[in-house]
């Protein structure tokens, strides 16, 4: 049995998840919350397997009620939103950050045309984050790095010629770990990146325009047919696989899942590794499961440069840690470490703080 603690400000929305959780028989509601402050108070007390978190409450925010949860009691924390714009997803992501392992729709009510769909996510989600690990988060007392251990930079002796791609796959936590390895490359960086990030279905375009403003590359929704451009990021759509032909142009296509996932890391390595070979960049960040991880030991046997996100810095190490146990990856590394890889690789400089470039 997994016991769930809701939190929801709405009294109307809050019944709504209520009903959905009881329609559950493993699992059990141990309490409710309407603000931040009763969300902290009622983790400590009753220790839930996992937290569904508003994110918009009075007295305190999910964002900060996530982080003090994960610096005193920390438990699985699921952000559920009724809207994924931009501006949702940049708080979702700050709660990423403080420590939330994942984000869902809100469902609206059975009588909405959605509501089964994201009533099975929802539940399912639940089930699967309830089995995560969490560690507590001490607060950060610097503004760079994310709280878990110095970055590292894996040294370059100098540029590795005609590269053609980045590909990077991202799961659980992707958010923050996709804004900081981003952030550290300049306008002028050479390759196209292409990114699938398991989300939320109607989360990728508030991802899309989020990253568009905290990056300085040009950030889009791949579209099947296009030459894919450098200093361009392309972030697979929701529900289908996204991968790359010979002749560089973005492949869009609804086969089936992969590891449970469409888009899937593994289509998408296994893709670039055929139109590229050893002239690629992969990298597999946070994510709970395996998707993507043989794929990239794969690239790494044609030659292709491949790292991993470290251990310190993921959300969830499913993904990284599997593709580390096959040797898959030549670099371990956090987020910033991986876009500092990036620039030296490509021989452009990396932008440490915003506006500054050494």
């Amino acid at each position: 049995m997994i016991s769930v603690l809701v939190v929801e400000d709405s009294r109307v929305e809050q019944e709504v998840l209520l009903h959905i959780l009881r329609s559950d028989p493993d699992l059990r509601i141990v309490a409710t919350a309407s603000d931040g402050v009763e969300a902290v108070e009622m983790v400590a007390r009753h220790r839930p397997d996992v937290v569904t978190m508003d994110l918009v409450m009075p007295r305190m925010s999910g964002i900060e009620a996530t982080r003090r949860i994960m610096e005193t009691t920390p438990v699985p924390v699921v952000v559920v939103s009724g809207n994924w714009g931009c501006e949702d997803v940049a708080r979702a992501s700050e709660a990423f950050a403080a420590g939330a392992l994942a984000g869902v729709r809100k469902p609206r009510g059975p009588d909405a045309s959605d509501y089964d769909e994201l009533r099975g996510h929802l539940l399912r989600t639940l089930h699967q984050m309830a089995g995560v690990k969490v560690v507590r988060r001490w607060r950060r007392k610097h503004p760079e790095g994310n709280g878990n251990g110095a970055a590292k930079t894996a040294l370059v002796d100098r540029p590795r010629e005609g590269l053609k791609v980045v590909a990077v796959g991202v799961s659980t936590g992707g958010p923050p770990a996709l804004e900081a390895m981003l952030s550290r490359l300049p306008a002028s960086f050479p390759l196209p990146i292409l990114i699938v990030q398991h989300i939320a279905e109607g989360f990728v375009d508030g991802l899309t325009e989020w990253l568009r403003r905290s990056t300085r590359l040009g950030v889009q929704l791949a579209e099947n047919g296009r030459i894919a451009r450098g200093g361009q990021v392309y972030l697979a759509p929701d529900g289908v696989h996204m991968g790359l032909d010979a002749a560089g142009r973005i492949v869009l296509e609804r086969s089936a899942p992969e590891h449970s996932q469409r888009p899937s890391a593994s289509y998408l390595f296994r893709s670039v590794a055929a139109a590229c070979g050893g002239r690629a960049i992969g990298a597999l960040l946070t994510g709970m499961g395996r998707d993507g991880a043989q794929e990239l030991r794969a690239l790494r046997d044609r030659g292709a440069i491949t790292v991993a996100q470290n251990a310190e810095s993921c959300v969830v190490f499913g993904m990284p840690g599997e593709a580390i146990r096959l040797e898959a990856a030549r670099h371990v590394l956090p987020p910033e470490g991986i876009g500092d890889l990036l620039c030296a690789l490509t021989g452009v400089q990396r932008v440490v703080e915003r506006g500054e470039a050494v």
